[in-house]
């Protein structure tokens, strides 16, 4: 079964997931992260400058075939067309179609309102096929 973990109150979302992806590609995972175009070009140049001394690979779905393949890090509106299991990371509003195809599913929640509510539906949703959810609470975390 997906272990499926909500990642909430994160001011900084897509510096957050930029710490998150760096820890599992560290660890050895292949990591599909989806969400809207928009959010994924914002997190594309995040990982470019995240940090001055390493680089995070990392793909799109705009990219050569190749490049996706030798990609820790694959950024898409569909988590699937790269045939990744590991981990997925959902940047976007809605329950992600074929999540339980992951071994890890996080959920990045902004602090805002309109990310907590879509959040709530997503954790509902979870909540009713029957999935053990784990929470995080950023608000509460120390700076890295």
């Amino acid at each position: 079964m997906t272990r499926i973990e909500f990642h909430f109150n994160t001011p900084e979302r897509l510096q957050h997931t930029c710490r998150l992806l760096r820890k599992a590609h560290a660890q050895g995972f292949r990591i599909a992260v989806m969400g809207a175009p928009a959010t994924l070009r914002q997190l594309d140049a995040s990982l470019w400058s995240f940090q001055d001394v390493a680089f995070l690979p990392h793909c799109s779905e705009l990219d050569t075939q190749d490049v996706q393949q030798a990609s820790a890090i694959c950024l898409g509106t569909d988590p699937h067309v790269w045939g990744i299991q590991d981990v997925l990371v959902n940047l976007g509003d809605d329950v992600p179609a074929g999540f339980d195809r992951f071994e890890r599913l996080i959920e990045v929640v902004s602090s805002d309102e309109h990310g907590r509510m879509q959040a709530r539906q997503r954790w509902k949703h979870y909540k009713m096929l029957g999935y053990e959810l784990l929470q995080h609470d950023l608000s509460k975390a120390s700076a890295p």
